[in-house]
């Protein structure tokens, strides 16, 4: 990667290549992503689940989300962070959401994403973008309306459905979204959204057709012990490396083979 991209760079790259994003929520994940070629990292509110073991995403806080994303930019200051704005923090109203996405902005965030298409989300989306800050939009499923959706299931299942996530992807970009995720929706769906919009479309569980991908950090490098969707690809199976590494050195710890004569320190002979 020759240069860091920002929003616009994102946006150009729609017909030209497809682009990766991948979640990095500390600062040695970051530090790795920044030797790699990947696109984009995404600071996630999933780091309420695969980082502090909540059950959902609704209960991270942007002090904590805050947290993360500064270990992220120092450690991979090379690349375009994308940093979610957390359960209501952008639903109360418009100077909290803009006085919330600051604070990431700052935090060394160089995009928010924002979840859902109802009101106020395209007059957030809107205000956000009017005032400098840009917006990755996100439907499809989206995690923080889990109660609502009864789980972590599909949507867009029906045609009524599909028809309202593609008029709600048009609103958004409308609204000044850089960029619109999709999640968890029939790819031929996706399709139709990535082919109708102008702004380029990322997807996570949406299919082949999208402009982008993004996967979650513990789930591509198989490190994740618990079950994972359907759409995620292991890249490799760095759990089964951890556990094996960390009980070689219990053994070699019990057994008094760790550490050797060479791993310790010495007096200087005089």
């Amino acid at each position: 990667m020759d240069k860091k991209l920002y929003a616009p760079d994102i946006t150009k790259l729609k017909g030209v290549r497809k682009f990766s994003m991948v979640t990095a929520y500390d600062y040695t994940s970051a530090l790795l992503v920044s030797m790699t070629e990947i696109d984009v990292i995404l600071v996630g509110d999933s780091l309420a689940m695969v980082m502090l073991g909540h059950e959902n995403t609704l209960n991270v806080t942007v002090d904590e989300m805050l947290i993360f994303l500064k270990a992220v930019k120092k450690g991979a200051p090379n690349k375009m962070i994308v940093a979610d704005m957390p359960f209501l923090s952008y639903q109360i109203d418009i100077k909290d959401a803009i006085e919330n996405a600051g604070k990431l902005i700052k935090a060394g965030a160089d995009a928010v994403k924002i979840e859902g298409f109802e009101y106020p989300i395209p007059e957030v989306t809107e205000r956000l973008s009017s005032i400098g800050i840009p917006v990755m939009s996100h439907i499809g499923l989206t995690p923080q309306h889990v109660l609502k959706f009864g789980g972590f299931k599909i949507q867009a299942n029906t045609k009524e459905e599909a028809d309202k996530i593609v008029s709600a992807s048009k609103k958004l970009e409308e609204c000044g979204a850089f960029c619109v995720l999709l999640e968890a929706i029939p790819e031929e769906i996706s399709e139709v959204i990535t082919k109708e919009l102008r702004v380029p479309t990322i997807g996570i569980g949406a299919g082949r057709f999208v402009d982008g991908q993004v996967l979650v950090w513990q789930d591509l490098l198989g490190i994740n012990p618990n079950k994972v969707p359907k759409f995620v690809r292991k890249y490799a199976n760095i759990k089964d490396t951890i556990i094996e590494s960390l009980n070689r050195y219990h053994f070699d710890v019990i057994n008094s083979t760790f550490p050797s004569f060479e791993e310790a320190y010495h007096l200087k002979r005089v």
